[in-house]
């Protein structure tokens, strides 16, 4: 395939099992699934999972709702090791974008993967704020958009070409809903389905062979 796929979650099991067997080439986790996971320590649980995966980005997402402090937590984690990407939510619960401070760190070489974009505007704002060189990953909450009743495919392929203007940079379709989304991803080559998206298809893709 053309994409790659993703995993998304905080069940240490299940990470190691899917990178083991070389099922994803990338994992996402938020502080949400770290919660319903039993997770009680961030760092810890991060570190053990960046121990066993160094071959594959792994998204970390900060906590922190005021600028000052999404950045101390995203220059924190932007240590723990070379692969992880720190997760910034495009807007704050304030409604505030967050783009000065992702062009702050992609500037700064830290990778960063945008979450919660939904909106072209969204997308144009912060293909401006990532850096050329950084890698980066904007993740656009696709299965949300649809969510709606509007298609999100045209607003995907739109920001696959918008941001091709900056060359590490890559598009995440996120908040997959059925396994359709990952031949959809393949059609505008935008990363990512989550895990039991993925398995799924790798089931019936083997009956289908079979």
């Amino acid at each position: 395939m053309a994409i790659k796929v993703f995993a998304d979650g905080a069940n240490l099991e299940g990470m190691l099992d899917m990178h083991d067997n070389g099922n994803v080439q990338g994992f996402t986790t938020n502080p949400s699934l770290m919660k319903a996971g039993g997770v009680t320590d961030y760092r810890a649980f991060a570190k053990t999972v960046l121990e066993h995966i160094t071959d594959v980005s792994v998204s970390f997402e900060v906590f922190a709702d005021d600028e000052a402090g999404m950045e101390a937590e995203a220059r924190e984690i932007a240590t723990w090791a070379d692969n992880v990407y720190v997760k910034i939510p495009a807007l704050n619960t304030k409604g505030e974008s967050t783009a000065a401070l992702v062009k702050r760190l992609s500037d700064d070489s830290i990778k960063v993967n945008v979450t919660t974009i939904f909106t072209p505007e969204q997308v144009d704002e912060f293909v401006d704020a990532v850096s050329a060189e950084t890698p980066s990953i904007l993740s656009i909450f696709a299965g949300r958009i649809a969510d709606t009743g509007v298609d999100p495919l045209p607003l995907m392929a739109e920001s696959v070409k918008k941001a091709a203007v900056k060359p590490a940079a890559e598009v995440l379709w996120a908040s997959t809903r059925e396994v359709l989304n990952i031949f959809q991803a393949e059609s505008v080559h935008g990363p990512q389905c989550p895990s039991r998206q993925a398995q799924e298809f790798r089931e019936r893709f083997a009956r289908v062979l079979a």
